[in-house]
C-alpha cells in the first residue's frame, strides 16, 4: 500500500520540506535523510555566512585574483551568467553588495535608503565582471568589493539535486518543496498527480487557482512574506539589481517548468522587469511558464497556462 511519507526542515535558512511516496516507512525516511544531507552539501558549498564556503572565498578575493572552485560551483555561476544575459541583467548574482546592508525588511524600516548610496554601491553590480576560466576552473571578481550570492537560485539548485539523487535511490514519486520553491515528479500514493495552489498575494493560506502537476517545477516570488512599508507604500523584498530599489507594482509571480533550478532564478526577473517585457520573455522560452499578479489584482498570464 502506497504511503506519503514527508519531513519538515530549515535548511538554507528557509522551511523545506521533503515528501516520498512509497511502501516502507523506513526505508522512506532513509530517502529524505539523503536529500536532506544533500542539501546541507550545497549550503556549505554556496552560503555567504561561512567563511570556509567557496562563495565566500570568491568575495573575499575580489579586485584581487582569481580562485579556484569545484567544478559544481563553477558550473552553477555559469549557467547564472547565461540567465543574466537572457534577461537582459534583471538577475544578477553579483547584487550581494546592495540587498543586505540597505535593505533589511524585518518591518522595522521606517524610510528608504539613501539614494546616492545606493547608485554607490550598484557600480559593483554587473555579471559582466565576473570572470570564468573553464580551463583552470577560477572564478574571478573584476571589481574590489564586489559580492555574489546564491540567494536567487541556490534554493531552486538545491531542490533540483535532492530530487536527483531520489529519483536515482529509486524513489519514483515525491515533492522536495524548497518554502514555496518546489520540484514534483511521479503522482500521489493515490495515483493521481500532485496538485499545488498558487497563493493569492493577500491571503498566502488561501490559494486562487490549483494546478495539477508532475515531473514540473515551479517557483513563486511574492510580497507577501517580506516585505517593508514606508509612507503606506509596500515594497518588496525582491531588489531591482539595475537600481538597487525594491519591486513594486507586482504582488505575485509564479512560474512553472521542468527544472526546479531555472524556475526560481526566473521568478526575480519576471517580477522586476515589467509585465509586457516580461511575459514577451516568457513566451518566446520552450517550456517556461507563468503567471502574474499585479498590484490591482489583474492577473496575467503566459501562453500556454491553462487554470484549473
Amino acid at each position: 500500500m502506497l504511503k506519503e511519507f514527508k519531513r519538515a526542515q530549515r535548511l538554507m535558512g528557509n522551511a523545506f520540506e521533503i515528501t516520498v511516496v512509497g511502501d516502507d516507512e523506513k526505508k522512506a525516511h532513509q530517502h529524505i535523510d539523503v536529500a536532506i544531507r544533500e542539501i546541507q552539501r550545497i549550503e556549505q558549498l554556496l552560503t555567504t555566512f561561512s567563511e570556509e564556503s567557496q562563495t565566500h572565498l570568491i568575495n573575499q578575493n575580489a579586485g584581487i585574483q582569481p580562485v579556484k572552485v569545484d567544478l559544481e560551483v563553477f558550473e552553477l555561476i555559469e549557467r547564472s551568467l547565461k540567465i543574466s544575459k537572457i534577461t537582459d541583467g534583471y538577475f544578477d548574482i553579483s547584487y550581494g553588495g546592495i540587498d543586505k546592508s540597505f535593505w533589511n525588511f524585518d518591518r522595522e524600516m521606517q524610510q528608504l535608503p539613501n539614494p546616492e548610496l545606493i547608485l554607490e554601491h550598484l557600480k559593483l553590480v554587473n555579471y559582466k565582471n565576473i570572470h570564468l576560466d573553464r580551463e583552470n576552473q577560477t572564478v574571478f571578481l573584476k571589481e574590489k568589493g564586489m559580492r555574489i550570492g546564491f540567494g536567487g537560485i541556490g534554493k531552486g539548485y538545491a531542490a533540483e539535486m535532492a530530487k536527483r539523487l531520489l529519483q536515482e535511490s529509486g524513489v519514483r514519486s515525491g515533492i522536495v518543496n524548497a518554502s514555496g520553491d518546489l520540484t514534483a515528479w511521479g503522482h500521489q500514493a493515490n495515483g493521481k498527480p500532485w496538485t499545488i495552489g498558487i497563493a493569492d498575494p493577500d491571503n498566502a493560506k488561501q490559494p486562487f487557482s490549483y494546478m495539477t502537476i508532475t515531473d514540473r517545477a515551479v517557483a513563486t516570488s511574492g510580497n507577501y512574506e517580506k516585505f517593508a512599508v514606508i509612507n503606506g507604500k509596500k515594497y518588496s523584498h525582491t531588489i531591482n539589481p539595475k537600481s538597487g530599489m525594491p519591486v513594486s507594482g507586482v504582488k505575485s509571480v509564479t512560474i512553472f517548468c521542468p527544472n526546479a533550478e531555472i524556475a526560481d532564478a526566473m521568478a526575480t526577473p519576471v517580477s522586476i522587469m515589467g509585465i509586457e517585457a516580461a511575459l514577451h520573455l516568457v513566451n518566446q522560452i520552450n517550456h517556461l511558464e507563468c503567471i502574474i499578479i499585479d498590484e490591482q489584482n489583474q492577473i496575467y498570464s503566459s501562453q500556454n497556462i491553462n487554470f484549473k
